[in-house]
């Protein structure tokens, strides 16, 4: 794993929660683990990684999630998927 998705992952799980996640960034290190996004039609991100759906907004303005409770979400749903700071240091 590059330097890169490594603190894509620590700003993730970061505390406080993060409200300036870059999407491009993001989406990068996701794919990385295996994710499949499709963005839909009205400005959302689906995110399947081994089986596993998350839905959460694209960002409206700028290039930055912003919204706290969707940080969470992907927080939670990446420690589902065994995706953390300290799982991938071994990868």
């Amino acid at each position: 794993m590059s330097h890169k998705h490594r603190v894509v992952l620590q700003k993730i799980f970061a505390h406080p929660i993060a409200s300036n996640l870059d999407w491009k960034k993001l989406s990068s290190t996701l794919k990385h683990f295996g994710a499949e996004i499709n963005l839909s039609n009205n400005n959302h991100a689906h995110i399947v990684i081994n089986g596993k759906e998350l839905i959460i907004s694209m960002p409206h303005h700028g290039h930055e999630i912003n919204n706290k409770t969707d940080v969470t979400k992907l927080r939670h749903f990446l420690e589902e998927v065994g995706v953390t700071p300290k799982e991938s240091l071994n990868n």
